[in-house]
């Protein structure tokens, strides 16, 4: 009963034809468009009219840290978001690489959270080698751990080839400067793991620390 297509997608929205209506969002992601159909489709079943839900729908705004863009002045694409899974960090890699389309180099910045489960740090390394052109290791929040076992966890999933792709960097800091620094026009550099949280847990203490803001400084925007 309820249709949606993607008629032109870039890093900063799409063009979606909804029953055969177009309208713009400035959302990304073929994910997305399944959850704007979900809205449009509920809102029409109560009652409310089409072309006013496609209105509504075009004056929405993504949710801080979920596929967040960022540009440079010099036409470099960051995007912030909150993947901290091996499923997540795919699922936004194969976005990034369906609109980006081999115009440009990915270079993802990730890490893994401290007493959390082990097991998935090999994995997300895999992924991120797998899907990117470029990766820097870094810490997340570490929580009680050291942040250099966290990475050397990470990094242990990976075989000499893959190796080749990687830097580990343990500063979060340092490792968001050095992708944004290598990064040149039409790239983009997605930076991982936080999304909306404005800080960095490091031996049970909460320190401010907000990815947007790092990426800011280096662009500076």
């Amino acid at each position: 009963d309820f249709k949606a297509k993607v008629l032109e997608e870039s890093f900063e929205g799409m063009c979606l034809d909804v029953n055969g209506k177009e309208v713009s969002v400035p959302f990304i992601g073929r994910f997305n468009v399944s959850n704007l159909l979900a809205v449009y489709a509920a809102a029409v079943c109560m009652g409310r009219g089409a072309e006013d839900v496609l209105v509504a729908l075009s004056t929405l705004r993504p949710v801080n840290g979920r596929f967040e863009t960022i540009r440079s002045k010099e036409g470099v694409t960051a995007i912030v978001d909150y993947a901290h899974t091996p499923d997540a960090l795919v699922n936004v890699l194969s976005t990034v690489n369906e609109i980006l389309k081999r115009r440009g180099e990915v270079i993802t910045v990730c890490g893994a959270g401290g007493n959390r489960d082990k097991g998935k740090r090999p994995i997300m390394a895999q992924e991120a080698v797998k899907n990117s052109d470029r990766v820097i290791i870094t810490s997340d929040n570490p929580r009680f751990e050291e942040p250099q076992e966290i990475i050397n966890d990470m990094l242990a999933g990976l075989d000499k080839e893959q190796m080749r792709k990687v830097i580990s960097i343990v500063d979060r800091k340092e490792a968001i400067r050095t992708a944004c620094m290598m990064a040149r026009p039409g790239d983009v550099v997605l930076v991982a793991g936080k999304g909306h949280e404005d800080y960095q847990e490091v031996k049970g203490v909460k320190h401010h620390f907000d990815d947007h803001e790092v990426i800011k400084e280096v662009f500076g925007i």
